[in-house]
Formats: C-alpha cells, structure tokens, sequence
C-alpha cells in the first residue's frame, strides 16, 4: 500500500485540477448543454470583451503580482545577505512560524484598520505631525493603483519566501561560500549577494512561481484592499459566478479562463526578468566591487523586514483594539472607553462557523499528515530519492484558484454531488498537502538511519521501526506540519466559498464577507478570531512535544 502513495498524491493533485480548467474551458466557448449551451460560440468572450473597466482589471492583476512578488524576494534576499547569523537574524527565524500563521484575510484587515484615513496610524501622528482634526478625504485602502493590495500582499508572502529560503540555504554550504568570498577582499552582504544568492534562487524558484499566481489571483485579499471600480479579475469573476442569472457562468468561464492567461502571461514575464536579472548580476560580480555600497545593503536588508514585520503584528494589535472600542473619535490615538458588547454580540453567531472551520481544517491536515507520511515512508523503505513527478505538488499553488475550481464546481454539479463538509475538506486538500509535505519531508528524509539499521538487528519489523521509532523521533517535526497546514486550511477562502456554494460558513468566509460592511468593531471580532485560530495549533506543535518528552530534550524538538 506504501507504495501506492506518491501515485495516490499526484492523482489527488492533478486530476482535480485538469477536470476544473477542462471544465472551464467548454463554458468558456458557450458549451455547457445544463445551461443550453448546446454549441461552441465565441459569445461569452465578446460579452467579455464588453464590460466596463475589463482591461484595468486585467492590468491590476498582472502589475499586481508581479510587483508583489519582487518586492517580496527584493526584501528575503536583502535580509538574507544582511542579516545571516546575526541576532537579528535568529530573532527574524523565531517569529517566521507566527507571521506565517496569520491568515491573509486577518493581515489585510490589519493592514487596512492601521493605514486607513481614520486608522492608527493617522491617529498617532495627529493632530501634532499632520494637523488633522478631522479624517483626511484620501483614497488610501482599496486605491485604484492596487498599492494598498500590494503591500498587503508583501507583507504576506515575504513570511514564505524566508522559510523556503531557510528551509533551502543547508543544501548550500552558505558559511563556506561566504568565507572563501570574504578571504577576497569581499564584505559580508556583498559576498552573500555574489555567491550564495545566485546558487539560493533556483532552490526557490517554484514557490516564487507559486507567489506570483497567489498574487495575480488573490480573491479575499483584494476584496478587503483592492480597488473596486473596477476590481481585479479575480473579484470580478467571482461577482459572475455567484450572480442568480445563470447566464452569467458563461461569462465567468471566460473570465476564469482569462485569468489563467493573466497568470501564465505574468509567469513568462517573470521569466524574461529573470534573464535580464541574471546578465545584470553576471555584470556586477564581473566588476569586482568588493566593498562599494556594503553599508546602503545592510541598511535596505534590515529596514524593509523589520517594517514588514512590525506592520504585520501592528495590524493584529490593531483588531484587538478594534474589537474592544467603545466611543472612539478621529483623532484620538485610543478609545476613551472599552467594552466587551462587540463580542457578546458576536459570539453566539461564531458557534457554526467555528465548528465547521475546525471540523474541515482537522479533516485536510489528517488526510494530508496520513499521506504524505506514506509517500516519505515509502521512500525511506525502498532507497528511492523524491520522484521528479513530486514537482507537481506545487501545481495547485500554480494554477489560480479562480480558474480551476470554478470548473470543478461544474464537474460537482454534473456529477450530482451536493456541497457538503466533506466536498470542501477535499477541496482544502489540494492546498494542504503541498505545505505539509514541504514542511515535513526534510526533517523525515535527515533523520539517522542508523536508528531504523539498530531496530532491524534487534529483531523489530519494518511497521515496528515505524511507529516505535521513527514516529516518536519525528512527533516535533510532524506536529509543526500539521499546525502549518491547519492554518492553511483554517485561511482558505475561495475553495470553502465554491465548493460550499455559499451554504457551508467558515470563520474566514464570514470575516470577508463583512469588509463591505462599515462595521470596524464586528469585523475586528471575526478578524482576530480567525487569526488566533492558527497559533492554537502552533502552541500544541510546541507544548506537546516539550509536556511529552521533558525528560527526553533532544526530542522535544527538530532532530
């Protein structure tokens, strides 16, 4: 049965998602017979082609990911060269796993409480820095630049890219490159640019592959900070698929299709960057250079990381605060009084949602902790490295949501399935059990086979080394896998939101349904709830295993 565990996975991964794009696809081009489309027509392209603000959606989406995503790998790398081995840089490590636990929904919301024109900030430096006695009338959160979307973004994914880099840098023997560059004459930042940073991008290339269709997609995020006049692609063709006129799926599949052309035009254009980039770099460590900017470096790599990172838990303070405010007038920097009637109100609405957002997370992480432990036991078992089909773990974190599920929600309905829990905990699924196996696969392939060669002379079998031996040494490792895939369930928005055809309510579908609401307060409630849902399982990832093996410290943490 092992062994049909990577195969198991891969099908898991793939099929869904070649069935959503076909399946988007034949709508697209006006054939759906469900809905009388009976031939193939260009008409949905055409009415397409015809809605107001089509070309600035499409611009948005694609400016937007793209700038998310280098300022994104701009700040990890800076940091990385920077900072390496200082204390900054163990302080930064330390926090990576609760900055990526806060779910994308709850940091915009954070974002957006803090930079907004009645927000923190402005209350903070008014009236004595601004004179602003009143809020300024400026279009700072849902602008129609897509800034505020973009940084909400940057502040997001920067937390991934630094732990794909960190969880990279070991294969690379980065100490060494760097002390043979600095033996030439070469400061530290510069030698890490010019030596480790071109050898770290390949090792990262598929999970900034990743950022760049999340970012050019993004359909939570940018309903709390993209613009809306017109919004990005991604909003738009939800706003079709959950129009009552079931005309309108026409238009959606052509918008979803359009979407994986967005997304796969912004990919080619990342890869002409990357060419462009590659002949600068060549250029500049041909030059020499060894000490000439060492200083501006530092300061850029420390800056950007330490801001983003201060911004991210500035936010969370911020519904907190939120949550709890009584009266509270512009420009005050905090409430004059406090009051807890904003969760009293809220808290007998929390029950259901609550319920199924833990009943569809634990779902996704067990299945997903079950198969994955298969697939690298298997692999343990009978001496194979990692099949190059694995690479296809990343191809739901590739494709855009948008334009996958949105067919597979056709092929559902064809097939006469019903939205249910167990339809959305398969949905969650495809996203889970990439990150669970990116989290737990190095850890399980490191562990000394010594400790399985010592079992197997004693006399124990294969399934006895297993879950006497190595188990137990990987209960850290494997609890911190399933905390990260919790939370990446417990965020998923758009697979809960089609798949649930709006019936099934999570704690984050909830959460974005109320940013067109005006309501701070009740939205700082629902935002802070969904972000402590994830450290539940961070804090049980670290205490069990400390309350489990106190008499054990080597196993209390990552072998």
């Amino acid at each position: 049965m092992l062994r049909l565990a990577p195969a198991l996975i891969v099908t898991l991964l793939v099929a869904p998602i070649l069935a959503g794009l076909a399946m988007a696809l034949l709508p697209a081009f006006g054939y759906l017979p469900a809905l009388g489309g009976e031939s193939l027509s260009l008409a949905p392209w055409r009415a397409l082609a015809a809605q107001p603000g089509i070309g600035r959606s499409v611009a948005i989406s694609f400016a937007g990911g793209l700038v998310a995503t280098a300022l994104s790998l701009a700040v990890v790398l800076l940091y990385l060269a920077a900072a390496s081995g200082s204390r900054l840089d163990r302080w930064i490590r330390r926090l990576v796993s609760p900055l990526l636990s806060i779910p994308h929904a709850a940091a915009a919301f954070g974002l957006a409480f803090l930079i907004a024109p009645t927000g923190l900030l402005a209350r903070l430096a008014s009236p004595a820095l601004t004179g602003w006695e009143q809020p300024p009338d400026l279009l700072i959160v849902q602008d129609p630049w897509g800034l505020s979307l973009i940084a909400g973004l940057v502040i997001k994914e920067v937390p991934f890219l630094l732990l794909m880099s960190l969880a990279a840098l070991p294969q690379l023997d980065a100490e060494r490159r760097v002390a043979m560059a600095r033996s030439l004459g070469y400061r530290p930042a510069i030698a890490w640019l010019k030596v480790v940073a071109p050898a770290l991008y390949p090792l990262i290339r598929l999970p900034v592959f990743a950022v760049i269709a999340y970012a050019s997609s993004v359909v939570d995020v940018a309903m709390i900070l993209g613009p809306t006049l017109p919004p990005t692609l991604a909003v738009s063709i939800l706003t079709w698929f959950s129009d009552p006129d079931l005309e309108q799926r026409f238009l959606a599949s052509a918008g979803a299709i359009l979407q994986l052309g967005v997304t796969a035009a912004a990919l080619l254009a990342w890869l002409g960057l990357e060419r462009l980039m590659a002949r600068l770099m060549t250029a500049w460590i041909a030059r020499g250079g060894r000490d000439r900017g060492e200083a501006g470096l530092r300061l850029a790599g420390k800056l950007p990381i330490l801001l983003a990172t201060g911004i991210a838990f500035a936010g969370v303070g911020g519904l907190a605060i939120t949550s709890v405010a009584g009266f509270w007038r512009f420009p005050d920097a905090l409430p004059r009084t406090m009051t807890l009637d904003h969760w009293a109100q809220a808290l007998p609405a929390l029950g259901e949602p609550l319920a199924s957002t833990a009943l569809i997370a634990l779902g996704a992480t067990l299945l997903a902790a079950v198969l994955v432990l298969a697939a690298l036991e298997n692999e343990q078992r009978t001496g194979r490295t990692a099949s190059k089909a694995l690479w296809l773990l990343y191809l739901p974190l590739i494709v855009p949501q948008i334009a996958f599920l949105f067919g597979l929600v056709v092929v559902i309905e064809q097939l006469g399935t019903r939205p249910s829990h167990g339809l959305i905990v398969f949905g969650h699924l495809l996203f889970v059990l990439p990150y669970v196996f990116l989290s737990l696969s190095e850890a399980y392939r490191r562990i000394d086979p010594r400790w399985t060669r010592l079992a197997l002379t004693l006399g124990a079998s294969p399934n006895a080394v297993f879950w006497r031996v190595r188990l137990p040494m990987l209960l850290a490792p494997l609890l911190t896998a399933c905390a990260v895939g919790l939370a990446v369930s417990i965020g998923q928005y758009l697979p809960t939101q089609l798949l649930g055809a709006g019936r099934v309510s999570t704690v984050t579908t909830e959460a974005v349904s109320l940013a067109a609401g005006g309501n701070r307060r009740v939205i700082g409630v629902w935002a802070l709830v969904q972000a402590g849902l994830p450290l539940v399982g961070f804090a049980i990832a670290i205490g069990l295993p400390k309350l489990l093996w106190s008499h054990r410290r080597d196993m209390q943490g990552a072998p």
